[in-house]
């Protein structure tokens, strides 16, 4: 009897044993990999490359005065929209003592002269008048007289530009007027500020700044990776980092022909003319891209890139096609690619299920605990 249950533990032991290897190896052994089912969808396909940059006038003008002085008076702030020839500001003269010295001896030398020339005339005029002297020689002292009188009045005028900066006969240039029309960008004086006047030696101080903010351009760079590939009249999609929800048609019209060097990168400056639609507006210095579109194909079938298969040369492009017992590597021809959906010309139809991204399997460990 002890003999019977002593072969009886040893068989239950062996099950155990043979149950437990098994339980572990069925533990241990993974199930298979499911995936996702894909179809070919009708997208628009748009290639582009992106350049980085800002919106500026195409004309801005800095408005400098052509004589040094105090602004005695501003007549506009930034922001004001101002016609061709418009006052902007008025400017007191300081005049220079050594040319205003100069200016009052001309006019009591011209003042001098002309009482001279008075006094030779009205001297003669008598003796002309009863034939004693000749009338050409009358004439000598009448034009003199003239001259002298001439002269006091162009003394006086220059007297009056060196001190107040006019004269009778104009309005001098104590008025700085706006030479373009526009909106006014900036005006970076006050009144009371000194202004020196623009010269061969000096570019003058900016009294205000005007732009026409119709006629706006993005200003940017491209990379000399991407410069080959833009062409003048492309389209231009800009997006402006201040203005959510919102894009502007633009037209690229500048390429330009020599790059520069920037962080130890070749950049190509671009312009492209910005299309404001009626009722929209910019501000001049907004950050902005520009989506410059090399190719565009609108409602072509197309497929994710990501499930694509391409070989070690990059010509070829294949895709699984779901069959009857498993998937089968299918080659499709493919056409333009945005970097996430991939153009197909041939090789499966907009019905076909295409092998898409591995399911993620998430396994729950539960675990029973006493209180």
């Amino acid at each position: 009897m002890k003999q019977i249950l002593k072969y009886l533990l040893f068989i239950g032991l062996g099950v155990l044993f043979i149950w437990t290897m098994y339980f572990l190896y069925q533990k241990s052994a993974s199930a298979p990999d499911e995936f996702t089912i894909e179809k070919l969808k009708r997208n628009n396909v748009v290639k582009k490359t992106v350049a980085n940059g800002k919106i500026v006038p195409r004309k801005e003008i800095m408005i400098k005065p052509v004589v040094s002085g105090i602004i005695s008076e501003l007549f506009v702030e930034a922001g004001d929209i101002v016609t061709k020839d418009q006052p902007l500001a008025k400017i007191k003269i300081v005049p220079d003592m050594l040319s205003l010295s100069n200016a009052e001896n001309r006019l009591r030398n011209a003042e001098i002269g002309q009482q001279n020339a008075q006094l030779n005339f009205d001297r003669n005029k008598p003796l002309a008048d009863k034939g004693v002297i000749s009338a050409a020689e009358m004439q000598t002292f009448d034009i003199a007289l003239r001259n002298a009188k001439q002269e006091v009045s162009a003394a006086q005028e220059a007297l009056q530009v060196v001190r107040d900066g006019i004269s009778r006969s104009s309005a001098g240039n104590t008025i700085v007027r706006s030479t373009i029309a526009g909106m006014i960008l900036d005006v970076p004086v006050k009144e009371g500020n000194s202004v020196i006047e623009r010269n061969n030696f000096n570019e003058g101080t900016t009294v205000a700044t005007i732009a026409d903010m119709t006629d706006l351009i993005f200003q940017g760079k491209v990379d000399e990776s991407e410069v080959g590939k833009v062409k003048l009249g492309m389209p231009v999609v800009l997006t402006v980092g201040a203005i959510e929800n919102a894009k502007w048609d633009a037209e690229l019209e500048y390429i330009a022909p020599k790059g520069v060097e920037e962080n130890g990168a070749i950049q190509f400056e671009i312009r492209a003319a910005v299309k404001l639609k009626e009722g929209q507006s910019l501000r001049s210095g907004y950050s902005a891209n520009a989506d410059i579109v090399l190719e565009k194909r609108d409602s072509v079938l197309t497929v994710a890139e990501s499930i694509v298969e391409f070989n070690t040369a990059g010509d070829s492009a294949f895709v699984h096609v779901k069959s009857e017992e498993d998937w089968k590597r299918t080659y499709i021809r493919t056409g333009l690619s945005d970097g996430l959906n991939l153009e197909v010309l041939e090789g499966v139809g907009p019905e076909t299920e295409l092998k898409g991204a591995k399911k993620e399997t998430d396994e729950v460990e539960v675990s029973v605990g006493s209180e």
